[in-house]
């Protein structure tokens, strides 16, 4: 049994680790500013250092696009250090973070490197797009008349139940470095997800290419986002929408 504390705990892909953890024994530690046992605030570093007291891994989840997520990586880096314990920072990032230079990704990729030079061990798995942001992406375009989707850009989504499996499978002290990236099974273009979506959500609306510009859409449309030599994922996105009803 190992002392695991997983950021982002509460979250759509934390909670499920946790409780994969949870399952296997393991004693575990979910950090969030609202936690009654481990109140941290990543931003700050604050209640990092009494939480992270004897741990021997650390599953790294809390994200927000909003930006931070490097500052908050620097405050989880230090407290490792000063800690003695940790062995393995496990963290999940996104395939393509750098071929594609979309804002979020060039932060995800600054914390990869962060850790990368902590002098730490540390495990990277980089995954494909969940289903639901494929599912958040379609609903939000949905609310207009016509469905407008960005144009000429394949997606290769994955069940984020099968990223919490594989999280958890690395979650252990020995750091396995960057593994292997899992991409889920198809890969169409958003446009293609967009009435697969619309159809088994009963609407009949129109998808129409949306033409943007910039580098990072280019990336997009370069396929920086997929491996399609990992599709590793098993869960499809039909069945995904099948279970979301």
């Amino acid at each position: 049994m190992s002392t695991i504390l997983v950021t982002g705990g509460t979250g759509n892909l934390g909670a499920l680790v946790v409780t994969r953890l949870r399952g296997r024994g393991d004693d575990v530690r979910v950090l969030s500013r609202s936690s009654a046992d481990f109140p941290v605030d990543l931003r700050d570093g604050t209640g990092l250092d009494a939480a992270m007291a004897g741990a021997q891994v650390v599953v790294h989840c809390a994200s927000s696009p909003r930006g931070g997520d490097d500052v908050a990586a620097g405050h989880l880096i230090e407290a490792a250090r000063r800690s003695g314990t940790v062995t393995n920072v496990v963290y999940i990032s996104i395939v393509g973070v750098d071929e594609i230079p979309f804002p979020y990704y060039k932060v995800k990729l600054r914390v990869e490197r962060l850790l990368e030079e902590s002098g730490l061990g540390v495990t990277i798995l980089r995954t494909t797009q969940f289903h639901d942001l494929v599912a958040q992406v379609v609903d939000a375009a949905a609310k207009l008349p016509v469905v407008p989707l960005p144009g000429g850009v394949r997606i290769q989504p994955i069940a984020v139940e099968e990223v919490a499996d594989r999280l958890a499978e690395l979650a252990v002290p020995a750091a396995a470095g960057r593994v292997a990236d899992m991409g889920g099974p198809e890969v169409r273009t958003l446009q293609e997800w967009g009435r697969l979506h619309l159809a088994a959500t009963g609407r009949r609306r129109r998808v129409v290419p949306l033409p943007l510009a910039g580098k990072a859409y280019a990336g997009f449309r370069r396929g920086g986002n997929l491996t399609p030599g990992q599709a590793v994922g098993r869960g499809t996105y039909a069945e995904y929408l099948e279970r979301r009803g």
